[in-house]
């Protein structure tokens, strides 16, 4: 089938074609943490021909977002557009972060109207010029990258409702083998059979509701005629990041995330199955 352009959500269409590669280290939802994005590259420096791949959302939740920008560039991340970047960008009214909940929105714009009042010409200039999807090839099987899903910017693809047989009609609809996304900022990995893969790479910037201070990032590469993906956690200093928030003045909700890994804001979005495993 014909290749599908995405059509809704961001405000840049484009799709980047990034060509053969033998490894991939994957992150979302940086959440202007630079501390943990600065860990991470230094985790993967060592290899250095692997891409190093961005799924968007680079602002929100943490202190001082203009700090991610250079590490990006200096490390050389391909940079995908989520929806707080395309909002962000092109100085949207909120973050289209997709909640209905209205605690969720109230903090959401606490969140978005600090990033944009922090968040230089230059770097909006930067994030409105982002592709939405990214395409390459890994060994053998053909990837797409997107944030929310290929289908919507901030869809929320949750491992507790994404069917198989929804997740296959994603990947026949999108031409893809494997998709990558983000999001929710919970990882997960459906292996569907035949060489076909959903990975949600979970978020860098902030703990996914489990108790810990840990973030994530996810390896990908082929063994053989398989695919072999990895989640890795990332420490990095989070009370220096807590410190960085109160000083900044952002919510004492969000430095309580931080530091004990626990979610305090964004809970009504989580299905049942998902919202069980924390702690409120």
């Amino acid at each position: 089938m014909g290749r599908v352009i995405p059509n809704e959500g961001a405000t840049n269409l484009k799709t980047k074609e990034l060509g053969q590669v033998e490894q991939v280290f994957c992150f979302g939802g940086v959440y202007s943490n630079h501390l943990a994005l600065q860990s991470m590259l230094e985790m993967v420096s060592p290899d250095s021909q692997a891409l190093r791949l961005c799924l968007g959302d680079l602002g929100a939740f943490g202190p001082s977002p203009d700090l991610v920008f250079p590490l990006l560039h200096e490390h050389r991340v391909e940079v995908l557009q989520g929806n707080y970047d395309d909002s962000i960008g092109n100085q949207k009214s909120d973050c289209q972060c997709g909640y209905t909940d209205p605690r969720d929105n109230h903090f959401a714009q606490l969140s978005y109207d600090y990033t944009l009042a922090k968040t230089s010409a230059g770097n909006r200039s930067f994030l409105q010029q982002l592709p939405q999807w990214a395409r390459f090839q890994c060994g053998d099987f053909e990837v797409l990258a997107c944030h929310g899903s290929p289908r919507r910017v901030n869809e929320f693809l949750w491992e507790s409702n994404s069917s198989d047989a929804f997740l296959n009609r994603l990947l026949d609809q999108f031409d893809c083998d494997v998709l990558l996304c983000t999001h929710t900022g919970i990882k997960w990995h459906r292996a569907l059979g035949g060489r076909r893969h959903v990975i949600n790479v979970g978020a860098l910037g902030r703990p996914e509701n489990d108790g810990t201070q840990n973030v994530w990032y996810t390896s990908l590469r082929p063994e053989g005629s398989e695919l072999k993906v990895d989640f890795v956690p990332v420490e990095y200093e989070a009370e220096r990041l807590a410190f960085e928030m109160r000083r900044e003045g952002l919510p004492d909700e969000f430095i309580e995330t931080t530091l004990t890994g626990w979610w305090t804001t964004c809970l009504e979005v989580l299905p049942a199955r998902e919202r069980s495993k924390g702690i409120h």
